[in-house]
């Protein structure tokens, strides 16, 4: 499922004024996103929900994707924050088999919680991004190397354990806009299916309270 590469911090240069609109405009956008789905979510409307001029919506989102781009920027600027310096195990402080572990499955649920958000997002007159999955191949890498485990491909394991996580889900990216979408229930099988991948790899059996 391909988020766009967020680098962490606030954009930079940008005016107080401009910085209030857009934190307006997203809080808006959330809350018609909880009351009504993706769909009500249009430029007209989100001017008149957040009280601004429809040209300051144009300006700071210039389409109605670049709206939910907007969101997902911020919610994988949070996400990367809590791989990189929140508690154990997603965060640094715990064995990297079992950071691996619990990389997969908080990624796993981050990825459905934020699908619909995610498909709106893209540009139906493009194709399917696929070169960008944030910051899952190169964590994936880094982990498999402070692992210990004598493994003869890093940099190509790495590839594929990304695909194997991220994968599924790009499926769902590529249906027409009326297909279902994945059901938070998926979480669990896909989160276990991800463990027994990552103990599998490794060479290692950790129990599930672990992961």
């Amino acid at each position: 499922m391909n988020f766009p590469v967020v680098p962490l911090g606030k954009p930079r240069g940008e005016r107080a004024d401009a910085a209030r609109n857009r934190e307006q405009l997203l809080a808006a956008a959330r809350a018609m996103i909880a009351e009504h789905g993706t769909r009500k979510v249009t430029m007209d409307a989100l001017a008149e929900r957040a009280g601004l001029g429809k040209g300051t919506v144009f300006r700071r989102f210039r389409t109605r994707a670049g709206i939910f781009r907007a969101l997902l920027d911020e919610e994988e600027r949070r996400f990367q924050e809590r791989v990189l310096s929140g508690p154990p195990p997603l965060g640094p402080g715990a064995d990297p088999a079992q950071r691996l572990i619990a990389y997969g499955r908080a990624r796993i649920a981050f990825l459905l919680e934020h699908h619909a958000i995610a498909r709106a997002a893209l540009d139906r007159a493009q194709p399917i991004p696929v070169g960008e999955v944030a910051m899952t191949r190169p964590h994936i890498r880094m982990l498999l190397g402070l692992s210990g485990s004598r493994l003869p491909h890093p940099d190509t394991l790495a590839v594929q354990l990304t695909a194997a996580l991220e994968g599924p889900l790009l499926l769902y990216l590529s249906m027409d806009e009326d297909a279902a979408s994945p059901a938070m229930e998926a979480a669990h099988p896909l989160a276990e299916s991800w463990q027994t991948l990552i103990e599998r790899v490794l060479q290692v059996d950790l129990p599930p309270e672990e992961a």
